[in-house]
Order: structure tokens, then sequence, then C-alpha cells
């Protein structure tokens, strides 16, 4: 009888680290989006150690499909591109050209969640106003470092495939990066497509 409880209790013991490793699998797995752009699809490796509130903000607009379809509305030569604003963005529905980079989702800003995570090529992070409280939807991925971001915006990603095709993503003409006939988040989806 103790045998048989010793043995239950280590096949019990083995059975719940099994589960755990699964379940660690797939929040990891859950902790990928696939851009798909114009050339081609772009990964992002999420950063919820880093940013846990902005990154379930991307997730659930994600999952609601707000990304579908939106412009990258500023886009600076050897610095980022700025998309997500999925109020005025949206290309296939009330793009607002004149207001794009001015909207945002219909859940609350959120707090920052500043890091020692550096701005570098690659880097996601989030798009915000003068307060720096006020990011909800907008995000940008850069295009080079930008170490003078570090500790002002909040990362919360990076590219992990498909650089090649941000690097093809149409740049601004205006002043501060304005794109006129931009590119577009095509489809945004959880996971590595």
């Amino acid at each position: 009888m103790k045998l048989m409880s010793l043995a239950f209790a280590g096949l019990l013991a083995l059975s719940t680290l099994a589960g755990s490793a699964m379940a660690q699998s797939a929040a990891s797995g859950d902790n990928f989006i696939t851009i798909q752009l114009k050339d081609g699809p772009v990964v992002v490796q999420l950063m919820p150690e880093v940013a846990p509130k902005h990154v379930a903000q991307i997730k659930t607009l994600v999952q609601q499909g707000q990304y579908d379809n939106v412009a990258f509305h500023r886009v600076i030569e050897g610095f980022m591109a700025q998309t997500g604003d999925v109020q005025y963005g949206n290309m296939k529905n009330g793009f607002d050209k004149s207001r794009a980079g001015t909207g945002a989702s219909k859940l609350p800003n959120i707090p920052a969640e500043f890091s020692k995570t550096p701005f570098v090529r690659g880097t996601v992070g989030m798009a915000r106003s003068q307060d720096p409280n006020s990011a909800n939807s907008q995000f940008f991925i850069m295009f080079a470092d930008g170490s003078f971001l570090n500790g002002q915006y909040t990362a919360v990603g990076k590219v992990v495939s498909g650089m090649e095709f941000v690097d093809k993503i149409k740049r601004g003409q205006g002043s501060n990066g304005e794109v006129s006939d931009p590119d577009r988040m095509i489809k945004v989806s959880l996971g590595k497509k």
C-alpha cells in the first residue's frame, strides 16, 4: 500500500511537471504576433516580463482583429515605422489620413512600464503623447538604434524574423514622417505564422 502511494505520488508529480511545462510552452507561444506586410510576414516576440499590461492590451487588440488593415501613418527613414491607430488608421474602414496617428482603441490608456530594455534595431515600442501614461494601441518598430528613447518609452517586443520586410515599408515625405498612400498591416495574428 505504501509503495503504491509513493508510486502514485511520483506519477502525480511527473504529470504536474509535464502539465506545467506544456502550459509554459503554450504561454510562450502566445507571446508572438505575426504582422503580414505586403512583402512578407514579420514575427514579433512580445515581452510580458518587461511590460505585462501593454502586452496584454496588444494581444487583446490582435484577437479582436483591430490591427488588420491599419496604416503605417508615420515612417521616418533611419528611425522607425509607426502604426496601430485603430480608430483613424484602418485603411478598409474609416481611414482618415488627416487624423491618423491621433486615435486610439476603445480600451483604456495604459500606465507607463518603462524598463532598461534598449531601443535598438527591431525593438517594438508603444507610441504615446507627452503624457507618459497615454499609450493605448499605437506602436512603432525601430529601423535603427535610438538610445534617446531608453527609459522614456515602453518597450513591448522585438522583431525576430522578417526585419527585411519592415525595411521595405514606405517612408514618409512630411516633416514628421507623414506618409501619403501608406503601407498597412494586412493582417495581425497571435503566434508565429
